[in-house]
């Protein structure tokens, strides 16, 4: 492996991550240089043998040959990092182990942490430190925890000097506010209103269901059903404008993906 210029493959399904995250290696190791880029696990390792990069940044899940399939095929030839959208489940069997992962979206606090694990390796020339059996371990657990737990219903919130449970449907969008969390909802009358939760947004933001919230910035999760539009920016942001609500949320790059088919 070479230390003096090193090199990655990146492989997801999603065009967009792929780019997100190469720009945030190009400021976390302005060093590496990115080689290679695929769209599913097949391609990835097709272009391993052809580039036979230092790294390999994979998506856990992609159709066909999954990342933990392609990684059994790379084997101990590169530095293996997962790119995992699961957190609750697929974390956990990661950190069992040895391997290097990534939570989407990928935070740069993280990955330079991830970074600096890689060039440390690089830098002693230590071996890829995964095995096989440690991989086909992954791929069971990975197997057994495919079924998300169910969807959080209630949010227990201070509502003045009383306790309020909030239906998670009636909610618009959560708001991050350092230790704590504003949820934005609409009462019986369809008033909208806002109360403080002592849970931070990355506790909550898992919990909830996919098909009807989704992470738009890292400080907002927005309720899908409430949004009236959404204004792209020329800086590749955009804007969401909510029914009933004067409030104008943000979309990070990061997060545009969500809305890459409108």
């Amino acid at each position: 492996m070479s230390t003096l210029e090193p090199t990655a493959l990146i492989a997801d399904d999603e065009p967009l991550l792929r780019e997100s995250l190469e720009r945030m290696l190009a400021v976390a190791w302005p060093g590496l240089r990115i080689v290679a880029r695929a769209r599913n696990g097949r391609e990835a390792v097709e272009q391993f043998e052809q580039q036979r990069p230092d790294v390999c940044f994979l998506d856990v899940h992609m159709p066909g040959l999954s990342g933990v399939e392609a990684a059994a095929r790379i084997g101990r030839r590169a530095h293996l990092v997962f790119v995992t959208a699961y957190d609750r489940y697929a974390v956990q069997a990661f950190a069992q182990g040895v391997l290097d992962y990534l939570v989407k979206p990928v935070e740069l606090a993280r990955l330079a942490h991830t970074v600096a694990r890689l060039q440390e390796r690089l830098q002693s020339d230590a071996p890829a430190s995964h095995t096989e059996a440690l991989l086909r371990e992954l791929a069971q657990q990975l197997g057994r925890g495919a079924t998300p737990p169910a969807s959080l219903r209630w949010i227990r919130a201070s509502v003045g000097t009383s306790v309020r449970l909030i239906a998670v449907g009636d909610v618009d969008f959560l708001k991050s506010e350092d230790k704590y969390t504003v949820v934005a909802w609409r009462d019986e009358a369809g008033q909208a209103r806002e109360a403080v939760i002592r849970s931070t947004l990355k506790e909550l933001a898992p919990q909830l269901d996919t098909g009807q919230f989704a992470q738009v910035h890292r400080s907002y999760v927005v309720n899908l059903r409430s949004i009236a539009q959404v204004t792209r920016n020329l800086n590749e942001t955009a804007e969401i404008r909510l029914k009933g609500r004067d409030d104008v949320l943000p979309v990070s790059r990061t997060y545009l993906h969500v809305f890459r088919q409108m």
